[in-house]
């Protein structure tokens, strides 16, 4: 009975401490910017740029980033994922956009680096972006031939065509303006200034954006922001606090020497570990975050965390499944190896410089 009680009470600790110091001043904010995307940004004019005739720098640019504009899950992305591969888009663009799209989505880096440190963070946007265009890269050149037959039909036929259906989204420089005061509404908080200054900042921002929501949009462009932010936190938040508990009784559970005996340090050994475990399991929006703390408390090198951080949300036993629908068997198990590779090697350059 003690040991289950202190099992419950370690996975409380870490729940009433993470709610204490990350919920509001850090999660909220972000849910807020991430439900401006549905009213703001339109999402055709992201996907437009992935067709096999677009400039490679351009697609596979815009591939690697687009993820934190679309703010969306491992689970999210299969399915525009599938669109875009089965309407006509490259196989290259098309996977780096499957690969990017869930480690960098906006929720998931200011997650890292509010919770993990600010080098953790920008280790996984950084990596996420270079490593899912090679990833896209080395599909392409395996694929070339079947890439040049798509690109020869969308030349001579209805094919693709990258402007269909854009529409929505809203002017850049009220987008900018718009998304640059929730944006410093979460740096604000995320500072620790004096009582005085924070009310002072605060109240200036959110009046700033109150202004702005009054002459740059109407009604139900509010209404629906607001409505995609509540959506937003009742499907995450939920399972996002779940997890942090259960990190917290892992915490207690598992001991410090298999942690650190297994991926501990920055071996090849440990980052492998560290991928493969990230491939095979499924992590729910954001719940990796505080189970890589947990793992890091306990012995975790900063290396193998940065793998588990870039090849769990990529990948999961049932999305492998659904990949392997969408492209087949072979490209499939293809991708999960490059993906495995691409964790492995970017969580040993991480460890090794820092």
């Amino acid at each position: 009975m003690e040991y289950l009680w202190n099992v419950l009470y370690s996975g409380y600790s870490e729940l009433a401490g993470y709610v204490t110091l990350h919920t509001l001043t850090c999660l909220v904010p972000a849910f807020f910017i991430a439900g401006g995307i549905a009213v703001a940004v339109s999402g055709a004019a992201v996907l437009k740029y992935f067709g096999p005739t677009a400039k490679k720098h351009i697609s596979y640019g815009v591939a690697s980033v687009s993820g934190t504009l679309l703010a969306v899950c491992s689970c999210t992305i299969l399915p525009l994922f599938a669109g875009i591969y089965r309407k006509g888009s490259g196989i290259g663009p098309a996977v780096t956009f499957l690969y990017a799209g869930p480690a960098i989505n906006l929720l998931a880096i200011v997650f890292t680096a509010r919770l993990l440190g600010f080098d953790l963070g920008v280790g996984r946007a950084v990596g996420a972006v270079l490593f899912s265009i090679v990833i896209g890269l080395a599909m392409a050149v395996l694929y070339r031939r079947e890439e040049a037959a798509k690109a020869e039909a969308a030349a001579v036929g209805p094919g693709f065509d990258p402007a269909v259906g854009v529409s929505g989204g809203k002017p850049g420089a009220h987008t900018l303006v718009f998304f640059g005061l929730l944006v410093a509404i979460l740096l604000a908080g995320s500072f620790n200034l004096p009582h005085a200054a924070y009310l002072a900042v605060m109240g200036g921002l959110l009046t700033a954006l109150l202004v702005v929501l009054k002459r740059w949009f109407t009604g139900d462009e509010v209404r629906e922001w607001l409505r995609e932010t509540y959506t937003l936190g009742r499907l995450i938040l939920p399972i996002l606090l779940v997890g942090v508990f259960l990190a917290g009784a892992l915490k207690y559970v598992v001991p410090d020497v298999w942690v650190s005996g297994y991926v501990g340090g920055n071996s090849p050994q440990a980052n492998l570990i560290a991928s493969v475990i990230g491939a095979l399991m499924y992590f729910s929006t954001l719940t990796e975050v505080p189970i890589v703390k947990a793992l890091m408390d306990m012995g975790m090198g900063k290396g193998p965390a940065l793998a588990l951080l870039l090849a769990g949300p990529a990948l999961s036993l049932p999305n492998m499944l659904v990949i392997r629908n969408i492209i087949g068997i072979r490209k499939a198990l293809i991708y999960i190896a490059l993906v495995v590779i691409a964790a492995t090697t970017t969580g040993m350059l991480f460890g090794t410089f820092f």
